[in-house]
């Protein structure tokens, strides 16, 4: 009886329970993956489209290269510095020669009349997803 006295003196402290903080967890958990589920592909797309646009500005450059000397340049290194030609009025591309937004360099090859300048895309991918040929 003296024990029931004394735990009607102590007031209660007020706050959360155990299990309505670990319900107010687990709700935020499940929120962070929705947010992380519907913004994981946006990096990707924007880097797919930032890699299309370098080699759009690479094609560009190879161009001007053909305007000035006459035929396509043998390698994106000749973009950079002179090699010789008569016409050269470069640097076509300003800062070294472009990577990929993953790190990778792109491939410039040529057959006659026509160019392809592609990226190998991301990695572990397996296939070059940017490809523009001209």
């Amino acid at each position: 009886m003296r024990l029931r006295r004394i735990m009607k003196r102590v007031p209660r402290q007020s706050g959360f329970t155990l299990i309505e903080v670990l319900l107010v967890v687990a709700i935020l958990g499940i929120l962070a993956g929705v947010v992380v589920v519907n913004f994981g592909g946006k990096q990707e797309a924007a880097m797919i489209k930032a890699c299309r646009t370098s080699i759009q500005g690479i094609c560009t450059a190879i161009d001007m290269y053909e305007v000035d000397n006459g035929r396509y340049p043998p390698s994106l290194q000749a973009l950079i510095s002179s090699s010789g030609e008569q016409n050269w009025n470069g640097p076509y591309i300003r800062g070294g020669v472009p990577v990929d937004p993953w790190g990778q360099p792109f491939q410039f090859t040529q057959s006659g009349n026509t160019y392809k300048v592609t990226s190998p895309g991301p990695p572990g991918k397996g296939a070059s997803i940017t490809s523009f040929e001209f």
